[in-house]
């Protein structure tokens, strides 16, 4: 099948006009700057007010140190960008919905699934209760769990799932592509528009720069499909543009979900190759918990047509499946919406924690200090860390980041791996066999920090196993990395040097 690929030019015409709105706004303050010695005290005070802020803030000192660099490096360009770009800004619509949303989400109630999970496993709870906490979430029972090691295989039983649709289908992902796997999902939505099933689709806007035509919403609101861009690009200097919406979120009647890694698109079931073989992960979950997920959905289908959606028309109250496990799914993302980064604690919780072993496969490892030092911690405790990155890169800078990670790692104890077969890009976290983080993070500043992302935490769910054993296949798949295989010329040094230290902007 050919693949056509977008440039879409209102993408052009907006990034050109944010350059340019950037240029004349710099332009004129320096030219105000440079009229009067007041004005250079004014620069000189600014400046370094706006350091001081950046140094007393509660942003992490691996975000603080690039803003610095601009804001003492480059005089007046440096905080005219802080004040553009460091921070994104709510309006009073976005937080309205925000509020609604965790005043309706309080039907639900886990208490009695809480306290059992206390008495089940005190160090398990303490994780659960720190999720429900940070990003308004609950713990479920009442769910069943389905492990897919491929998106070969997620995607046909998904499509399955669609056909069984009788009232809505909601569809969230970063990248869309016009290929086969999206026209076999397209004929689905279509049939289950026919027959009355309410149908909306969000993906995100610079996601899928690339693979959809700009306008491709109008034509899915066409055949019935209520569709919205995420974050639509537009010529405004701001930060909005750079959190984008990496998440993946499939719901059916509230009854069944799926999320994971795969994006739909071809190269995610392997019918298009581009790095070898395209190793995914992915879950289905049935009960309860689908209910965050819907959630997640109609705040942001909410954020961005700024409408309000009645929760509890889309609730699910009729579950009867009982789990001995326990699921909490939870979403992240940039502040303000999430006050801490929800999925960065999560993972440092789980090698906090660990007694035995923990996995984690990621198809980028480029990470602050703090996460560092608690991959650090848990391996030098006598944990058995492995983490799994892939061996044929997608992105060959980002490949070298990844890899300018290593040394400090090994010689800590912890074991890493890249899969030989192709490109993994699954992001799955596993310790002790019992506990586990599987969704959309990945081991990168963009997901840890800028990105809106969503995952599931499990405890005592039988999946785990399933986990826990595709990770050892795939180990079996890939080469332990050594001090050969990091061996780099003195440019790729400088290179990569002077990348780490913009790492937590890119």
């Amino acid at each position: 099948m050919k693949y056509r690929k977008y440039m879409p030019m209102r993408f052009v015409f907006n990034i050109l006009l944010i350059f340019i709105e950037v240029a004349i706004v710099v332009t004129l303050v320096v030219l105000v700057t440079i009229q009067s010695r007041y004005s250079l005290i004014a620069e000189a005070i600014t400046q370094i007010a706006v350091a001081i802020v950046i140094i007393t803030g509660n942003d992490n000192p691996d975000y603080k140190v690039p803003w610095l660099f601009f804001v003492l490096v480059l005089p007046v360009i440096g905080f005219m960008l802080y004040f553009m770009f460091y921070s994104r800004k709510l309006n009073p619509v976005q937080r309205r919905k925000l509020r609604k949303l965790y005043i309706e989400s309080g039907v639900l109630s886990d208490s009695a699934d809480a306290s059992r999970l206390r008495e089940e496993n005190s160090e398990a709870f303490s994780q659960a209760v720190m999720l429900k906490r940070l990003a308004n979430t609950h713990i479920y029972t009442d769910t069943e769990v389905t492990y897919f090691p491929l998106g070969d295989e997620m995607f046909p039983a998904m499509i399955e799932d669609l056909k069984q649709a009788k009232r809505f289908i909601f569809l969230e992902y970063f990248i869309i592509q016009n290929g086969w796997l999206w026209q076999s999902v397209l004929e689905v939505l279509q049939q289950k528009v026919r027959q009355g099933v309410e149908v909306r689709v969000i993906y995100d806007d610079i996601g899928c720069m690339r693979t959809l035509p700009g306008h491709y919403f109008s034509k899915l609101k066409k055949m019935g499909i209520k569709c919205v861009t995420f974050s639509r690009l537009r010529a405004q200097a701001n930060n909005k543009f750079n959190n984008r919406n990496h998440r993946k979120i499939t719901v059916i009647d509230g009854r069944v979900g799926y999320t994971g890694g795969a994006n739909i698109a071809d190269e995610y079931v392997n019918m298009r190759k581009r790095f070898g073989h395209w190793k995914d992960v992915g879950i289905r979950i049935e009960g309860g918990a689908v209910n965050e997920l819907t959630r997640l959905f109609l705040a942001d289908y909410g954020m961005n047509v700024g409408t309000d959606d009645d929760f509890l028309l889309y609730y699910n109250g009729e579950t009867h499946l009982q789990s001995n496990g326990f699921v909490v799914p939870f979403g992240d993302g940039p502040k303000p919406m999430y006050t801490k980064n929800i999925a960065k604690m999560a993972i440092i919780n789980l090698l906090s924690q660990a007694n035995h072993h923990v996995y984690m496969t990621s198809p980028y490892l480029i990470i602050d200090n703090e996460l560092t030092q608690a991959i650090e911690n848990a391996a030098l405790r006598g944990v058995d860390v492995r983490i799994i990155t892939p061996h044929i890169p997608d992105k060959k800078l980002i490949f070298t980041m990844t890899r300018s990670y290593y040394k400090r790692l090994m010689d800590a104890g912890v074991k890493i791996y890249e899969y030989v077969p192709g490109f993994i890009h699954a992001k799955m976290y596993i310790a002790d066999g019992n506990t586990a983080i599987i969704g959309t993070v990945n081991l990168d500043y963009r997901s840890l920090v800028h990105h809106f992302e969503n995952a599931v935490w499990l405890h005592d769910m039988p999946a785990i196993a399933d986990m826990e054993a595709d990770f050892l296949h795939t180990q079996s798949d890939s080469i332990e990395a050594n001090g050969e295989m990091l061996r780099q010329s003195l440019p790729g040094r400088f290179v990569r040097t002077i990348v780490k230290i913009f790492a937590p902007l890119l």
